[in-house]
């Protein structure tokens, strides 16, 4: 086991260590559901008491973990967007679908951050993940409107499409055991685990061009 961290730099790194023990777990597990506090701090190297020094509980470690992944999110817009300007709908939805695929766990934990995680939570942690997340995602707008031809609004109702079909649609591509099971059974029904990645990338396409083409909602 390692030893207690002492200094603020070496808590932070121990807290980041969690993180990605758990990031990692969710990929190798099949999700964030299948993810347990002992196998987290057994791969971090941690007595199993030791993540209560830093996450008071599972929820607050996958919120924070929901958390830094939309700051993970952020990162990779404006890192492919670069310097590019005047976009058009389509490629501004293939920048937004391609950034949010790179992030599973992130898609994963946006279903489990609305129906449980937040409740799960003291109120002032609550409220600073609700704090930082809306400030990433207006960050986000800010960035895709500077670099192309769509309006604010546009783009703020183009993310929470992107954000409900990539919780929705990960779910449904990622069965569990038991439903993986059953669609190998009945292959008839196993059409509904669709391919996460070109269906998002379709129906985002297929939003952009529809919002930039209509006016505002009534």
């Amino acid at each position: 086991m390692r030893e207690r961290a002492r200094s603020p730099e070496d808590k932070q790194q121990r807290s980041e260590d969690l993180l990605d023990a758990a990031e990692s777990l969710a990929l190798e597990l099949g999700g964030v559901r299948f993810v347990t506090v002992a196998a987290v701090t057994e791969r971090a190297g941690l007595h199993r008491t030791g993540v209560r020094r830093y996450y008071a509980n599972k929820e607050e470690l996958l919120l924070e973990l929901a958390e830094r992944g939309w700051g993970r999110w952020r990162d990779a817009i404006k890192s492919t967007l670069g310097t590019r300007e005047g976009l058009e709908p389509v490629e501004v939805a293939e920048v937004v679908a391609e950034t949010i695929i790179s992030l599973p766990v992130f898609c994963d934990l946006l279903t489990h951050v609305t129906l449980s995680l937040e409740g799960d939570v003291e109120m002032e942690r609550a409220r600073r993940y609700k704090t930082n997340a809306f400030a990433i995602h207006d960050n986000i707008v800010v960035a895709l409107v500077q670099a192309s031809r769509m309006t604010t609004e546009q783009i703020q109702n183009l993310l929470a499409t992107t954000l409900m079909l990539a919780a929705g649609f990960w779910q449904v591509s990622h069965p569990t055991p038991t439903l993986a099971r059953l669609y190998e059974e009945v292959p008839e029904w196993a059409h509904v685990a669709l391919d996460f990645g070109p269906r998002l990338r379709y129906l985002l396409r297929a939003m952009a061009t529809g919002l930039a083409g209509s006016g505002s909602p009534a």
